[in-house]
């Protein structure tokens, strides 16, 4: 065994990621109610997570951040989740695009080098539309001098009001065909505002606001990527692996704490509930199973950005929404009558995770195109 003293000292001074994550997610839980009801972005919650660096957690150390591993990261959202859903998402939103970047990074990008430097350096906050845009994009961007002029309505920007960047791509048509381009500018660019537009169902507290873009000057230099609209890409081969395990966690996170409450009720219940408390630790367990696996393709972002990795992500994405979706109905009945006040944690969970459906792909789509592709046709 290697007793080297510097070496216990460099091994005890590595942050618990997961830990601290835990601590400021007791007072997120303690806020969870309040936002919920009155549909306020958790402005508060990010603060604290902008001075505790988790902004930055997944930036390589030699890039000036946190070194946190995917693994990690999954873990802190997950326990994030567990008291209020709102923040973990909107977290969600900004990490994925960083951890994007990493994969990028570690492979000789040094737009995204440069890129995940000046987060970590400055702690900034990023918001995406991302995934919702999906092949296609919105919006249009026309070729000018020095860049492009953007013209577009974004809708389900997730953490927009705690925001500094804006990642998102429009359109470009040109002879050889329509061009989707992507770009990362200041969310303050002129021409840039945000559409306090967020009055959901759940996930009420994410800021989730339409942002409008008219006539929003993109300069060459932020521009990221450019695709053929409307295609598979390779790059949705790098996005999905690195999006949807952390969003995944997320509602793992919720359905544990509501299968927490539910027990804690059902215990002072009669014993014949014991079928359904049984029923929903198997869903839960599938969920936590499925989600680990989510993480092993991943592999620390050691995945190649095949379609039949993304595809297999797709599809773990789909069981665990659905066993997501079991372990909570089966908390809600197991809870009863006081789970249906508003108020009740529970109640609010309910709402939460289904906005799980919307992340892509909805299930509907992804049997389409995981269908698709085993039998041989292009998946879109």
């Amino acid at each position: 065994m290697n007793t080297n003293p510097a070496d216990i000292e460099t091994l005890a001074s590595v942050r618990d990621w997961i830990a601290d994550a835990g601590a400021l997610a007791k007072q997120f839980g303690e806020r969870a109610s309040k936002h919920d009801e009155r549909g306020e972005f958790v402005a508060e919650n990010y603060a604290n997570l902008k001075d505790g660096g988790f902004f930055a957690a997944g930036i390589p150390e030699e890039l000036g951040g946190g070194g946190a591993s995917f693994s990690e990261l999954c873990g802190m959202v997950r326990t994030i989740g567990r008291q209020c859903g709102s923040t973990a998402l909107s977290f969600v939103m900004h990490t994925h695009t960083v951890m994007a970047n990493v994969y990028k990074y570690r492979r000789g990008d040094e737009v995204a080098a440069n890129m995940l430097k000046n987060v970590a350096a400055n702690n900034l906050v990023i918001a995406t539309t991302g995934a919702n845009d999906w092949l296609g994009s919105s919006g249009t961007a026309e070729k000018v001098e020095g860049g492009y002029r953007v013209n577009s309505h974004k809708r389900f920007v997730s953490g927009a009001p705690g925001a500094q960047v804006f990642a998102t791509s429009a359109v470009s048509s040109g002879p050889d065909g329509d061009e989707v381009v992507h770009f990362a500018i200041p969310i303050k660019s002129e021409g840039i505002r945000i559409e306090n537009t967020w009055n959901a169902l759940g996930m009420r507290a994410t800021g989730s606001n339409d942002v409008i873009m008219e006539s929003v000057f993109v300069p060459d230099f932020a521009v990221v990527a450019r695709r053929p609209a409307g295609k598979w890409h390779p790059m949705w081969g790098v996005i999905l692996p690195s999006a949807l395990p952390l969003i995944s966690a997320v509602y793992v996170g919720l359905a544990e704490r509501a299968s927490e409450l539910a027990i804690d009720a059902a215990k002072f219940r009669q014993a014949e509930l014991a079928s359904p408390v049984g029923d929903m630790l198997n869903a839960l367990t599938t969920a936590r199973i499925v989600l680990e696996d989510m993480v092993r393709i991943n592999d620390d972002h050691g995945f190649e950005p095949t379609l039949d990795n993304a595809d297999a992500i797709l599809r773990r994405k789909a069981l665990v929404a659905g066993a997501v979706q079991k372990a909570v109905e089966l908390a809600a009945e197991l809870v009863g009558g006081p789970g249906f006040f508003r108020g009740h944690p529970v109640e609010r969970i309910v709402r939460d995770v289904r906005a799980m459906q919307y992340h892509p792909l909805p299930v509907r789509r992804q049997q389409q195109f995981s269908g698709r592709l085993a039998l041989g046709f292009d998946p879109v």
